[in-house]
């Protein structure tokens, strides 16, 4: 049984069940600690900045006789519902602040459909008209992101951008049957239809050509359809293009007056840019990577708590990333499966073939997680950190294995073998002293008879051989050429 040099395993450190709830309990205070905080301060600020924020421009509001402002909202990444509070607050935000409209710029592959179902009602209910501008330039409106154009009172898109391919798929990534996907192409065909509806005909037909056939437009092709409004360079000049354009607001037609209009930028919290950032694919990935050394790390050496809470964290904030990105929990279990190989691979002599099936397990299990619509998956980081999980694995599995082959390092086993220094010559009896460790012992010189040449000078050395009580039982050291 494998022992750790000069600690026993069952010390200080507690079982390993009571060591991993500690590890669990200070890594969820940890982390409700931290999420508090920055709750608190998103809450406590954004009114105040938003105060601010007109002080600092009221003056040329109010000097100029019929002025206006908009809010503009960034956004880029998969549909969450971090797109969804952003959106809502700002919406709120314009009523409260009598802003002419709220621009969402918007980059996004698609994402969750029961939240894109959310979003759109919350636009729709707007009593502020909301615009949706495709954009930069190479920007897309994929999938979810079709739905959310469509439902803006106003769509416009950048040069260079595209919009379209809203096929439905399963929300993990499968495949779905037959009339399951049937079910669910005719209802989202039904939404796009009543979305597009206003634009025309044309616009109609191409939005249900998405849905069930995904296609997509450039931002040409889409204004010819009439499923956008307008293509803009940028912000001020969509402005200038909506000044005097009618939209129907909570079925009220409305003139927007947005020609000198102030641009507000409107930014994301704190709280909603950290959770958008760990909701894109390679950083689910290289946390949910984070969480598995840091749990196997403090499985190898229990006690420490840092790799534990760090792993673990980490692992939660990977599980969120997870849905909010409605991943493929096949692909979660075949990651499951390779931090079990992985961590048996320090314990079994299987010479790397548990490394290398945790490795492979852990690559195909987050490509699956990713397998959804509109999500790139990113292989580069996913083979980079599948490589080095396995190589890490191996290197500490090589540790434990030479550990394993040492000899016992404490107690009555551990000085067997060890070589003694004479200190004071053996008798005829065969009883001497000899110095081991640093401690003077009583030594019993095995086998002593005339015809043997028993170390009897002071410095010589004995091996021992074993220990009864204080008394070490030793026999000369036999010399070799090696030695």
């Amino acid at each position: 049984m494998f022992r750790r040099r000069g600690k026993n395993v069952n010390g200080a450190g507690g079982p390993l069940l009571i060591r991993l709830y500690r590890t669990f309990y200070l890594s969820c205070l940890l982390l409700g600690m931290f999420l508090t905080v920055i709750d608190g301060v998103q809450a406590a600020n954004p009114a105040g900045v938003r105060r601010a924020d007109l002080a600092g421009q009221g003056q040329a509001i109010s000097g100029q006789a019929g002025s206006s402002f908009v809010l503009v909202l960034t956004f880029r990444g998969a549909v969450t519902p971090v797109l969804r509070q952003y959106l809502s607050g700002a919406i709120e935000e314009a009523q409260l602040d009598g802003a002419e409209a709220v621009v969402l710029r918007l980059d996004t592959p698609g994402g969750s459909v029961e939240v894109t179902k959310q979003i759109v009602q919350d636009m729709l209910a707007s009593p502020v008209p909301v615009v949706v501008y495709v954009a930069p330039s190479a920007a897309q409106a994929g999938s979810a992101g079709t739905f959310i154009t469509l439902a803006g009172h106003v769509a416009a898109m950048a040069p260079g951008s595209s919009i379209g391919a809203a096929s439905p798929v399963g929300g993990q990534g499968e495949d779905i049957g037959d009339t399951m996907e049937a079910k669910v192409v005719n209802i989202l065909s039904a939404d796009i239809e009543n979305l597009a509806a206003r634009r025309g005909e044309d616009a109609v037909e191409w939005a249900v050509a998405a849905v069930q056939e995904a296609a997509a437009a450039t931002d040409t092709r889409a204004l010819e359809l009439g499923v956008i409004d307008f293509i803009a360079t940028n912000v001020p000049d969509l402005l200038d293009q909506m000044d005097g354009f009618v939209v129907t607001v909570l079925g009220e037609e409305r003139t927007l007056r947005t020609e000198d209009a102030l641009i507000m930028p409107r930014e994301l919290s704190p709280l909603q840019e950290f959770l958008n950032f760990i909701s894109n694919p390679s950083v689910a990935t290289i946390l949910l990577t984070l969480g598995s050394i840091g749990l196997i790390a403090e499985i190898y050496n229990p006690g420490t708590f840092i790799p534990g809470m760090i792993g673990l964290i980490s692992l939660l904030l990977g599980l969120y990333s997870l849905g909010q990105l409605e991943a493929n929990f096949a692909g979660l279990a075949l990651i499951g499966l390779a931090l079990i190989l992985l961590v048996a691979e320090a314990f079994t002599p299987a010479f790397g073939a548990l490394a290398l099936g945790g490795t492979v397990a852990f690559i195909f299990g987050s490509a699956l997680l990713f397998d959804a619509p509109g999500l790139a998956v990113p292989w580069v980081t996913i083979i980079s950190l599948g490589v080095a999980m396995g190589a890490f694995a191996l290197f500490v599995g090589g540790k434990v294995v030479a550990a394993q082959r040492l000899g016992t390092a404490t107690g009555s086993e551990g000085v067997i073998g060890s070589l003694a220094t004479v200190r004071v010559p053996f008798a005829e009896n065969g009883r001497g002293k000899v110095l081991l460790a640093g401690e003077l012992w009583n030594a019993q010189l095995r086998s002593a008879s005339s015809d043997e040449a028993a170390p009897a000078d002071v410095g010589d050395q004995v091996e021992v051989e074993a220990r009864e009580g204080y008394t070490l039982v030793v026999s000369p050291r036999e010399e070799d050429e090696e030695n």
